[in-house]
């Protein structure tokens, strides 16, 4: 359990190139602030918005939280995943009862699928310009 001194939790989380830096605040109510902007206004897919809270939901923690993220880079899918990472790992550092919940949904996994480089005489990373026998 966190002191009581700690005012939020930070930690940070990554997906493809996208990077979010979360902090959990305990609360009443729940406000979601990602890049000073609301969840809704910054997620406007509503299954980008369960995909980022979806920590909450399977810890059964509920809403007892208020979450400030930072994100940077990539696109929304991969914005989306990079805070519910860093929200499961917050959570985690508030109680670490939670851990086993939130790592049999997988939640506590760095995906580390990314983009790969061009090589070069290739057209993208493996496909390569048509080949013509004559």
């Amino acid at each position: 359990m966190a002191t009581e001194t700690t005012r939020y939790i930070e930690a940070i989380g990554r997906r493809k190139t996208a990077t979010a830096r979360v902090r959990i605040t305990p609360s009443t109510r729940t406000d979601v602030i990602i890049n000073k902007k609301d969840i809704k206004d910054f997620f406007p897919i509503n299954a980008h918005q369960v995909r980022a809270l979806e920590p909450f939901l399977k810890s059964g923690v509920g809403t007892t939280f208020s979450v400030e993220a930072r994100v940077t880079g990539g696109g929304v899918a991969g914005q989306a995943d990079a805070i519910r990472l860093g929200i499961s790992r917050a959570l985690i550092v508030h109680d670490i009862n939670l851990r086993g919940a939130l790592k049999s949904e997988g939640m506590l996994k760095r995906d580390p699928r990314a983009k790969e480089r061009k090589k070069p005489g290739l057209v993208k990373a493996r496909k390569r310009k048509q080949w013509s026998k004559r």
